[in-house]
């Protein structure tokens, strides 16, 4: 059975910073595209970040770069978000999701269609203030 289960999130204000967690289970990681996405009410759905096993192939959305970052821990099956100096658009519901795909179409398409398949969490919550 596959699950997704993230945790992290929170209140923070701008400036700070936040790491998110998502611990994924009955999937082979090797095969996977991971990422991270986020939904704030009124917006558009928007791919944040996504990793890849084969060759730690990294994809950022232009908006976080330079100040998330993604990573994997295969010995705990768990990827993580790592959020700093965060700003008020940052608020949003974060979904970790997963897809089985290749390296070269995780860096070229997950962030435009995260969420669309695969599977995802429940998400988790960041809110920062001004």
């Amino acid at each position: 059975q596959v699950e997704l289960v993230e945790s992290g999130g929170g209140s923070v204000q701008t400036g700070g910073s936040l790491r998110l967690s998502c611990v994924v289970s009955g999937l082979e990681f090797s095969m996977l595209c991971m990422g991270w996405y986020r939904q704030a009410p009124g917006k558009e759905r928007e791919g944040v970040a996504s990793f890849h096993p084969n060759g730690a192939s990294t994809a950022y959305a232009d908006s976080v770069k330079g100040r998330f970052t993604i990573s994997l821990d295969s010995a705990k099956n768990t990827v993580y978000l790592q959020m700093n100096n965060l700003k008020p658009e940052d608020t949003a519901m974060y979904y970790c999701a997963v897809v089985p795909s290749t390296a070269a179409y995780c860096k070229a398409t997950y962030l435009r269609t995260a969420g669309d398949f695969g599977y995802r969490g429940q998400g988790t919550q960041v809110t920062v203030s001004l």
